[in-house]
């Protein structure tokens, strides 16, 4: 589904290698997750004699499923939804979705289809309850190094898009950090904001792309809120919403979540703090370079020569502006779906508890909880460091901007992949290659090759001569002859 989807929508402009190569990638990486996924299917079946919902989770509710059984169904799908929901190792491929048309990038690859992987780890909440903690802990940590790791990816990117892209596999890892502490009504919380601000960002930056013609480099932008007023305003609010600014929807979500994990390990709670502050400055030197500073994009209209105005920025028709008003709203007020100040005001929890309630970690009487408004405030003073520092580089030139070739290169994993999977990988194909042609082909067609010789001694009997043939006829009388002799018939 995910793959074979991926692949189409991100190979929609498929004349172009660049979105065709993105599409390849897609698709056999979610295969990859498959297996994963295929493996937990066929254990769970094995063990219940079911594949749906509410027969796996009841069995897992009744004990019915080993604790070694329940973690190793856990692990496996969690496999599958890092493939689908684009979390180490299996990442790889969400970034290159940006090769796909921006409007596909904000719903199919920013709010829904990508965190798929999410829902389905937050339905089997009582498979990986039954597996704490060993289960909780892989996909806690994993998703804690993912969003550390993509958010220092993120930190040197010059595309408007794969900022974006960067910050949603980080976004996306919260999520899984909130699963692995056992905060699943966090991890869809975070879920439904994030739909909200990060298709805002996204559409946003698709009305920058349509107002810049089709310019994509942020160093080639700046001051972009004085001609596109509407996207402007709309994709700060978005910002604000991701950066974890109160009262904006990302800051409950996301604060949420790093609650469940300080009381359930204070280092991922430590590398979620970092990752939150990481994103505050990355989102931040977005704005700065799209929307503030110089107006850097004259050499863009110049480079068009007596065209150059009709290549000078402007705002987007209102079809492309109003989506983007009613987002801002949801991303200002959709926190209010799971507003801590009371048990009352806790809407998405209610709404989830048939699944997950029994599943739920409790924090009640742990210092986290009755210390919540401390830990919120420390969140809200990383956001206000990660915001202050960014406008100190970006905006006042008062330091070097921190930008290494190796962060813009995503660490190199995608070449480090090539080289570790891609070089041994294509030896050991070319050697099974030989194999099949030499021993299996080989076997198969030796067979046929001696049938064939062998049948051409008989080939050089049916010569088509009259003579030929009677001279057999008399060599077989002879013979028939000499055999009734040798027997006594005659």
């Amino acid at each position: 589904g995910v793959g074979a989807c991926s692949y189409f929508l991100i190979s929609f402009w498929h004349t172009r290698d660049s979105a065709a190569t993105a599409g390849k990638k897609a698709f056999v990486t979610n295969r990859v997750g498959d297996w994963g996924m295929m493996t937990a299917m066929f254990m769970a079946f094995a063990s219940v004699g079911t594949l749906s919902y509410s027969g796996i989770n009841e069995a897992a509710h009744a004990g019915h499923l080993a604790h070694v059984t329940a973690t190793g169904i856990a692990l496996m799908l969690f496999v599958g939804a890092c493939g689908k929901s684009a979390q180490l190792p299996l990442y790889i491929w969400l970034p290159d979705a940006m090769e796909g048309p921006t409007p596909v990038s904000a719903l199919i690859h920013a709010a829904t289809m990508v965190t798929s992987g999410v829902f389905l780890l937050t339905r089997m909440a009582p498979v990986l309850h039954e597996a704490y903690p060993w289960a909780g802990t892989v996909i806690a940590s994993v998703g804690a190094a993912t969003a550390l790791f993509a958010a220092t990816i993120a930190v040197a990117q010059t595309d408007i898009k794969k900022v974006l892209a960067y910050s949603t596999v980080s976004q996306l890892g919260f999520m899984f950090l909130a699963i692995g502490s056992g905060a699943y009504v966090a991890a869809i919380f975070h879920m439904v904001t994030h739909a909200f601000f990060k298709a805002l960002l996204f559409l946003g930056s698709g009305s920058v792309i349509h107002g810049m013609h089709h310019e994509q480099d942020m160093r080639r932008m700046g001051a972009l809120r004085k001609v596109m007023p509407i996207t402007g305003f709309t994709f700060i609010i978005g910002w604000l919403a991701i950066a974890g600014v109160p009262p904006f929807a990302g800051f409950w979500s996301k604060d949420e979540i790093l609650l469940y994990a300080f009381a359930n390990n204070r280092a991922l709670y430590a590398v979620g703090i970092v990752t939150a502050l990481l994103t505050a400055y990355y989102m931040t030197r977005q704005v700065i370079m799209v929307f503030y500073g110089e107006a850097r994009w004259h050499d863009h209209a110049e480079d068009h020569g007596a065209h150059g105005d009709a290549h000078t920025p402007h705002e987007s028709p209102w079809m492309m502006t109003l989506p983007l008003v009613v987002l801002a709203g949801l991303s200002v007020v959709g926190g209010a779906l799971q507003l801590p100040f009371s048990h009352s005001t806790k809407f998405l929890e209610h709404w989830l508890a048939p699944v997950v309630e029994e599943s739920e970690r409790s924090i009640t009487g742990t210092w986290a909880e009755s210390n919540k408004w401390v830990l919120l405030a420390l969140a809200v003073v990383i956001a206000g460091v990660g915001i202050a520092a960014s406008v100190a580089v970006y905006a006042k030139g008062k330091a070097k901007p921190i930008e290494p070739q190796l962060l813009a290169d995503g660490w190199r994993y995608d070449a480090s992949i090539a080289a570790l999977v891609g070089g041994p990988g294509r030896a050991a194909f070319r050697g099974i290659a030989a194999f099949d042609a030499k021993v299996v082909d080989g076997a198969v067609n030796g067979v046929g090759v001696e049938v064939r010789n062998a049948s051409g001694l008989l080939r050089k009997l049916q010569n088509g001569l009259i003579r030929s043939y009677a001279a057999i006829i008399g060599v077989a009388v002879v013979l028939v002859l000499a055999w009734f002799l040798v027997r006594g018939v005659l």
